[in-house]
Parts: C-alpha cells; structure tokens; sequence
C-alpha cells in the first residue's frame, strides 16, 4: 500500500512537472508573441496597482464595435491579447464606484458606445475562457474620447493622477475608455 501512495504521488508530481514545462516553453520561446505582454504598474496613495496583459495591434482590422474581428460591441472582450488580462490590488480600493478587496483578478470588459461595462473576474485563465459565474464586480466606463491619438497597439495606462485617486485608461485606435480607482478611507 506504502508503494502504491509513493507511485500516486510520483505520477502527480510528474504530470504537474509536465504542466509546469510545457507553460514554459510558450512563455519562453524563442519566438516573439504577435501580441507582446506588457506590465504597468501605478501606486495610488499606499496602494500599488499594477496590470499584466498582452498588446494586440489593429493591422488594418476593424477594432471596437459592430462587426469588429477583435472586440465586438456588447460583448465580453478579455482587454488584450493571450491570457486575461491580470489587475492587482495591495489594498482594498473603489473601482468604478464599487468596493473592490485587495487580490488579483482577471480584467474584461464590453465595449458598447459611450459607456462600456469593465469586468472584474476571479478566474484567470487564457482570456477566452470567460466565466461570468465568476465575475466579482461590473462598473460602468466612460468613453472619454472617440477622438484620442491614434494607438495601432492596445495600450492600458493611468492618468489623472492624486493622492487618493487615477483613472484607469484602456486606449486602442482613437478611443479612450476611463474608469476611476479611488484609494484610501472606503
């Protein structure tokens, strides 16, 4: 019996080395990524906020909206390129208006005209594995300029910044989506 619990330990630890490998290998390999990842990082009073996620460029396609090959209006887009985008919060924050606790969540949104919908989820995975039974918080963002500086690569960065306070941009072609995170007594 002792034997057979060593074997089934050996096998699971064998499988998960496998796993662990082959992961590897995708996120090392010697080939550069069509949509490279990219890290951003901003700390909000004592708060660190930071975002891991892939850049995907438009390449003549069609963007946001109807008929988009890359992010459809009124559906859930994983914010990026690859695996879901990542957000991480030190501490407990408002987003959006919405009481968010300190941990890390995948990162979608719904583009959707002046408004989009952005999504906090707990399950990180490869970003077309939505999981809305897994969603922790959904706040409304404002589309704050149709008529931003041309980006070809998606790009997500902080601007507005305070002592308690920064607005969260998602910005991709001309448009510029913002949500404010807000820091401190909640």
């Amino acid at each position: 019996m002792k034997k057979l619990i060593q074997l089934c330990f050996l096998m699971v630890l064998s499988a998960l080395f496998v796993a662990e490998t082959a992961m590897a290998q995708e996120r090392g390999s010697s080939e550069p990524r069509t949509s490279p990842n990219a890290s951003v990082s901003q700390t909000i009073g004592t708060t660190e906020v930071t975002i891991t996620y892939g850049r995907p460029a438009i390449k003549g396609r069609s963007y946001f909206g109807d008929g988009s090959d890359l992010a459809p209006s009124g559906q859930v887009w994983r914010t990026g390129a690859n695996e879901s985008a990542a957000i991480t919060f030190s501490d407990d924050v408002m987003v959006g208006g919405k009481k968010v606790e300190a941990g890390t969540y995948s990162l979608y949104s719904m583009p959707s005209g002046k408004e989009w919908t952005i999504i906090l989820n707990n399950k990180l995975s490869w970003g077309t594995q939505y999981d809305m039974g897994e969603d922790y918080v959904r706040v409304p963002a404002a589309v704050v300029n149709n008529d931003a500086p041309m980006m070809e690569w998606f790009a997500i960065y902080f601007d507005s910044l305070s002592s308690d306070k920064a607005h969260l941009n998602l910005h991709w072609g001309t448009t510029k989506v913002a949500v404010p995170i807000t820091t401190g007594n909640m």
